[in-house]
């Protein structure tokens, strides 16, 4: 751990501090933080009472410059620029304490350079507490960005907060901060736990004499004899090269515990194939003094690829140099160079990459997003951008295309500092830390499917590709009552199985269309309707289904017309005589008739059914009802006759 860092939520209250109770504890200290300053209301004098806040930002990652009581319970907030560079003004980081319980007041934050930001889509501050040391957003309803006439039509942050409790201290940021301190004491407790999963070293000291930490990845088995065929493939990750984009820490994170996993096939399958270099925090001087954009002496080192300098950007130069050296390697070919980073006025997950006169190249630069698309539920292709801009020549993405060879993918992956929207919804789900980390999954897991795609990781056979069975490790099983009931044994039965008659299903399909579109279904065995010794085109009818077993079966009765009114249409022999036929009819078969018919089922699609239509599909029973009121009269008539 750095000595020079605290927890910004270990402040106890002002009043169990007395030694720091001086009118001296309201100045301005570090460079330009505010630290303790204790506002006070006009007017008064002495000591401080409960209510008037203490402000403190002299802490690692903590930006906020000055705190002005505008009015009772509203403050204007203004924040710190970057070191050496007041043109980035977007990161804050502070806490609050001597709070009164149930104090309500109004934060605006007036100097924020970017007008142009994710509060206008909804995104909210963060805030927790000593008691309550999560990461919560603000309510929406509770934060506003306006312009506000009062600052000279400046954007302004303004966000209403009521603190529920005394003697805890209150801390407030811009999205979730990942200080340099965090990322040794969580280097240190990985190579704790997976001590031979990954290989740490320096790669050289910032200008503040601060680590730049490289983690390796390596557990590919080195050939013999080198061979141009049987090259060692590597990837390269960088990160936090911008210190306010702290969620790409948490990518990195994610993609460091996958990595290092060591029952994990997937990780086993990349770490014995690829090689992974991980450059975590790339201005881990920046991230310590809580700027934006910008290091110790005011640079922007995502515009200084193209003009580097051992003395002002040691750490770029340091990362050059190791690219340089495996890029030129006989051994190692550099497949990709991905630089995370975090957006303020996008959603989503995206890739930023370089267009190139090549098309083939150009094509297989595609690949990449493309697949990474498919493994992230967040990825937004309409953010996704190509491009050959000259502006942006000092970017990691722009100047590796030139600076490396032409094996390199370089590609900038940028993730939303607020959430990403639901697939063909307006619904924003709001990203967490363990939603950034999950990001860092998916991009092991595209890497996996690149490197599968292009023949470099074996297929893994079919048993290996299906799902384990059983119960998760995480389940327990329910108690045991100690008073156990007593099992009734079940009497044996003989089980019949009703039968189903596929007898007489010839069903063609006419070419004829009907009005609908629909193709006419014809049904042999029923003279009178249609023409001539064909089929029956049968009607369709709101009960009646034309192609379920019942109507097949009841097809056979060649006398039979089912109408609307289901009721039996003969024909006459005299005026008003019922019970005889119509000569052009054929009676049905006497074997036929002395038969009963055999039981079948009725299907029901519950698939097909909408609200309400569960009355008509359940209507077949009454259907078979009348069926078999017709069948006896049926029977009876023509036993009259015979």
């Amino acid at each position: 751990m750095n000595p020079d860092a605290c927890d910004p939520l270990a402040h106890t209250s002002m009043y169990q501090r007395a030694e720091e109770d001086s009118d001296d504890s309201d100045g301005e200290g570090g460079l330009g933080n505010v630290s303790r300053v204790i506002v006070r209301p006009p007017g008064h004098s002495g000591k401080a009472k409960r209510g008037h806040l203490c402000f403190d930002a002299a802490f690692e990652t903590g930006n906020l410059g000055r705190v002005d009581l505008v009015g009772e319970f509203e403050y204007d907030l203004f924040l710190r620029p970057d070191t050496c560079n007041p043109r980035y003004r977007f990161w804050f980081n502070f806490t609050v304490d001597n709070v009164k319980q149930d104090q309500r007041v109004i934060f605006n934050i007036v100097n924020m350079n970017k007008s142009r930001n994710l509060f206008k889509d909804g995104m909210t501050p963060l805030v927790k507490s000593t008691s309550r040391p999560k990461w919560q957003r603000l309510p929406r309803c509770e934060v506003f960005y306006y312009k506000s006439p009062v600052h000279q039509n400046h954007y302004v942050l303004s966000f209403a907060f009521g603190f529920d409790k005394e003697d805890e201290v209150y801390q407030f940021a811009l999205t979730f901060p990942y200080s340099y301190s965090k990322m040794q004491a969580y280097l240190n407790a990985v190579e704790l736990k997976f001590p031979e999963a990954f290989e740490r070293s320096s790669l050289g000291m910032s200008i503040q004499n601060r680590k730049l930490e490289l983690i390796t990845f390596d557990d590919v088995k080195k050939p013999d004899k080198m061979d141009p065929k049987n090259v060692i493939h590597m990837v390269v990750i960088l990160a936090r090269i911008h210190p306010g984009e702290s969620p790409a820490s948490y990518v990195v994170q994610g993609l460091i515990e996958f990595l290092a996993a060591a029952n994990q096939p997937i990780s086993k399958a990349l770490r014995e194939h690829v090689v992974f270099k991980i450059v975590p925090m790339l201005n881990p001087d920046g991230v310590f003094l809580g700027n934006n954009r910008c290091n110790v002496i005011g640079h922007d080192l995502n515009r200084s690829w193209n003009r580097l300098s051992q003395y002002t950007h040691p750490t770029l130069s340091a990362v050059m140099k190791m690219l340089k050296e495996y890029d030129n390697s006989s051994c190692y070919q550099v497949d990709f160079v991905i630089d995370l980073h975090a957006h303020s006025s996008l959603t989503g997950t995206f890739i930023y990459g370089s267009t190139y006169d090549n098309v083939y190249r150009y094509e297989r630069h595609l690949v990449f997003p493309k697949l990474f698309a498919t493994k992230c539920e967040d990825f937004c292709q309409e953010h996704m951008m190509f491009n050959a801009d000259d502006r942006k020549s000092g970017t990691a993405r722009r100047y590796f295309v030139e600076a490396l060879s032409d094996n390199v993918n370089t590609y900038t992956l940028e993730v939303s500092m607020c959430g990403y929207f639901l697939n063909g919804t307006n619904i924003l789900t709001q990203y967490t830390e363990d939603g950034y980390m999950r990001i860092g999954r998916n991009l092991a897991r595209t890497f996996l499917e690149y490197y599968r795609f292009t023949n470099i990781l074996p297929i893994p056979p079919v048993d290996e590709l299906r799902p384990r069975k059983g119960r998760p490790r995480t389940h327990r099983p329910r108690a045991r009552s100690k008073t156990r009931s007593e099992v009734r044994v079940r009497p044996k039965t003989t089980r019949a199985y009703a039968p189903i008659s596929y007898t007489d299903l010839s069903i063609c399909y006419d070419s004829a269309t009907s009005e609908d579109g629909s193709p006419v279904r014809y049904m042999y065995g029923h003279p009178g309707h249609g023409g001539g010794g064909g089929g029956l085109r049968m009607r369709p009818h709101i009960h009646q289904d034309q192609f379920s077993l019942s109507n097949i079966q009841a097809a056979r009765f060649s006398n039979l017309d089912f109408s609307s009114d289901f009721r039996l249409k003969v024909g006459s022999r005299g005026k008003g005589q019922a019970g005889s036929t119509a000569p052009d009819q054929k009676m049905p078969p006497i074997e036929m008739l002395s038969v009963p018919p055999k039981p079948h089922l009725t299907i029901i699609d519950f698939n097909q059914l909408t609200r309400g239509g569960l009355e008509e599909a359940t209507a077949g029973k009454t259907l078979e009802r009348e069926k078999e009121k017709i069948r006896r009269h049926t029977v009876k008539s023509s036993s009259r006759k015979a």
